[in-house]
């Protein structure tokens, strides 16, 4: 079992867990009651007739690779990746003049940090919107849950990251403050997912994946790499 599905296991078992019970309770939820012996009997019993038998020996699809609808990717013509002058995504750098301009230039809200902190959440914000759109997950044909979604945002941090990288040590400072804001996002993603026990566990795991995924990725597309490798890393 790889890395990540032994993650993405861990994390649904702590879920379930009674450990998590108290979490349940708060919220309003119910926690999940054992399975009762008149229960696991009935299903003993469905699993030895003859149709629950034809059904577990017919092959199913989960190991295969869902079916992609090519034809809902090209649905708009090819345009431009600028923003719109109207677009809700697009953040304009604020303006002030006079006493605030002053009061804000002492306070450092011009500096070169405080510039690229706010940048940085622009450019997240813009990962994110393109992580959470269906349209993706309906190509696809994936079930939107914390596995696929973190898989896609680590995606698109990796494509950023490295291309980041080709401007030299800022740009590898700025891909810094991106994945400080990618890390406390994750964060609050797990903790919506029902994991708020032994967070700290479950974010260093996924820490591993990412970077795991990392190395992966840029593999795939270096000089010694196979066509296709970069599919198939993608897929696993």
């Amino acid at each position: 079992m790889s890395r990540w599905r032994a993650a993405a296991a861990r994390i649904a078992a702590a879920a379930d867990s009674r450990m998590l019970s108290r979490a349940f309770s708060k919220a309003g939820t119910p926690a999940p009651q054992p399975t009762s012996r008149a229960f696991s009997k009935a299903a003993a019993a469905k699993s030895r007739s003859p149709s629950f038998a034809a059904a577990a020996a017919t092959p199913t699809a989960s190991g295969a690779r869902p079916e992609v609808r090519l034809n809902s990717m090209f649905l708009s013509k090819p345009c431009s990746l600028a923003l719109l002058p109207d677009s809700p995504l697009r953040v304009e750098e604020p303006r002030f003049e006079g006493i605030k301009h002053f009061m804000l230039t002492l306070l450092l809200f011009y500096s070169k940090q405080s510039k690229s902190i706010r940048g940085a959440n622009v450019v997240y914000h813009r990962i994110t919107s393109q992580v959470d759109k269906s349209d993706i997950y309906d190509v696809f044909q994936l079930e939107k849950t914390f596995k696929t979604t973190f898989s896609l945002l680590v995606l698109h941090m990796w494509l950023i990251l490295r291309r980041l990288k080709e401007e030299g040590k800022d740009g590898v400072k700025f891909g810094q403050y991106i994945y400080e804001i990618y890390n406390h996002d994750v964060e609050l993603r797990v903790s919506k997912a029902g994991v708020n026990l032994l967070l700290t566990k479950w974010m260093k795991e996924l820490e591993k994946i990412f970077y795991g995924n990392i190395v992966k990725y840029d593999a795939a597309i270096s000089l010694d790499a196979c066509q296709g490798d970069l599919v198939n890393v993608i897929w696993r």
